[in-house]
């Protein structure tokens, strides 16, 4: 019975030893996650769309306010390419690229939202598109391998996230060589755009937030009903660790 007793015990011992270092496991974790910001160079940052809103994002009448099918047209998605959907939502744009990627290509949807992909899943099922990897990132990482992104679209979700800096961090080393990322946000220089300002982004905004954190501006779309949609890729040079930018300024 003592024998019993003390293997018992020790076990006890054991079980408690573990938990404890599982505890501190994940305090230091969260010691090491950067907390949200709520403003970043001069713009207050918007909360992130719930998942109860998702039906929004496949209103019937998006198509006609943003011109999605000139967007995509825009973005220039060829067979094979690995594009990145990033705050994919329930897969509105998601299951289109996946379509333009082909079979030899694929589409990486990330979302923070458990519920988010779930919801796209299903619609990828019922349309039997099979070249999608669900993601579930966090706030600060998409869970991206380094170098792996051809393009990586992000539409109307930057002005959301809660840690730009470590973001673009993040997405910029994701990127491939020559790989770019595709902005779309709503215009904040136009006051006959029918969304909260708060929802919105100006291009010298843009322009304050992108190129300090190492990327050049390559291209712009201007022909979008609503939205801005401008291209970024890497920038390499030296000067863009120091924050400075060589970028000429954009057209409004």
């Amino acid at each position: 019975m003592g024998d019993m007793r003390n293997s018992l015990s020790q076990q006890a011992a054991i079980q408690i030893c573990l938990a404890a270092i599982a505890c501190c496991a994940v305090r230091a974790e969260d010691t090491l996650t950067p907390p949200p910001v709520t403003e970043y160079k001069g713009r207050e940052i918007a909360q992130t769309m719930h998942y109860l809103g998702a039906p929004w994002l496949t209103r019937d009448s998006r198509e006609r306010e943003e011109d999605c099918k000139t967007m995509l047209a825009a973005l220039h998605v060829k067979p094979g390419d690995v594009v990145c959907d990033l705050g994919c939502g329930n897969g509105f744009y998601t299951l289109k690229l996946a379509k333009l990627a082909g079979d030899k290509g694929k589409v990486v949807a990330v979302d923070i939202q458990r519920e988010m992909l779930e919801l796209l899943k299903d619609r990828a099922a019922e349309e039997k598109i099979t070249n999608i990897e669900p993601v579930l990132g966090t706030t600060t990482d998409p869970k991206l391998p380094a170098n792996s992104i051809d393009l990586m679209l992000l539409v109307d979700v930057y002005h959301e996230f809660s840690n730009p800096e470590e973001m673009l961090a993040a997405i910029r080393k994701s990127l491939k060589p020559g790989g770019r990322v595709a902005l779309a946000e709503f215009r904040g220089e136009d006051p006959n755009v029918p969304i909260k300002p708060l929802h919105k982004m100006s291009k010298a905004q843009i322009m304050k937030e992108f190129p300090p954190n190492g990327f050049k501006l390559v291209e712009q779309f201007d022909k979008l009903p609503w939205q801005h949609l401008m291209f970024f890729e890497r920038d390499d040079t030296p000067h863009s660790a120091s924050g400075e930018s060589t970028n000429p300024a954009p057209n409004p």
